[in-house]
């Protein structure tokens, strides 16, 4: 097996211990325990993004949560994406949950993992701009887990999350994309009927160091019933590398 290739932003990469202070300022920012809709502009359009914050008026940082395959009718509604995102506003993380390009009501058409990972980072970068000093996390499920490590190596991000993440014929043969050079979590369900387990698993090995794994059994692809166990496997993590205790 080809080793992926070097991580690009290992040098960038440090944790940073703060709380910040959510500024208000922004029409675009919700109220402490509220969402907003709203459009982010990205490289083929308006990319259709919901914002939500946490409860509290701090934040432990700002998190990016991608779907799955738009051609397999992925959008940001996705459970297993709204469950990533509610894990990360327990941690304390200001989230985005947005729709690729094609998506429900954002523009442009379907790029096969290239101008979607464009898409994240564009939404990145926005949300960078709302809390510049902000710790990063990235996350996806699928098709938007793969997008989400892609993203990485441009974004450096402080934790990336992983779930059911597929690599080869799943998208498209593309090259793997190099470690995300942060903390790494990926879960996969032993008996995914979509994204091998065994063959992710063994590229995942691949990867020096290999991400932290939670291998999960009788979940399938979606996590049926087991949602509320896939939230308690990524908030510890994410309070873990944000030096942030529960809410």
């Amino acid at each position: 097996m080809t080793r992926p290739p070097a991580v690009p932003c290992l040098t960038l990469h440090h944790r940073i211990p703060l709380t910040l202070t959510m500024s208000y300022n922004s029409a675009d920012l919700p109220a402490p325990g509220q969402n907003r809709q709203l459009f982010v502009d990205g490289p083929a359009g308006r990319l259709e993004t919901l914002l939500a914050a946490p409860r509290q008026d701090t934040v432990a940082g700002i998190c990016v949560v991608c779907h799955p395959h738009p051609q397999f009718g992925g959008a940001m509604s996705n459970k297993v994406v709204y469950a990533l995102a509610s894990s990360a506003l327990q941690a304390g993380l200001l989230t985005a949950r947005f729709n690729f390009r094609g998506v429900g009501q954002s523009e442009g058409q379907f790029d096969h993992a290239r101008g979607e990972t464009d898409d994240a980072l564009a939404v990145t970068a926005w949300l960078r701009q709302q809390l510049p000093l902000a710790p990063l996390v990235l996350a996806g499920f699928s098709f938007g887990a793969h997008v989400s490590l892609k993203a990485a190596a441009a974004a450096c991000p402080a934790a990336l999350v992983s779930i059911s993440i597929p690599f080869g014929k799943y998208v498209g043969d593309s090259a793997l994309p190099p470690h995300p050079g942060c903390p790494w979590l990926a879960v996969h369900s032993s008996d995914d009927d979509v994204v091998n387990y065994e063959e992710t698993r063994a590229v995942l090995q691949a990867y020096a160091p290999p991400p932290q794994q939670i291998r999960f059994e009788g979940a399938g692809h979606f996590y049926h019933g087991q949602l509320t166990e896939l939230q308690q496997a990524v908030l510890p993590f994410l309070q873990q590398h944000l030096q942030r205790g529960p809410s």
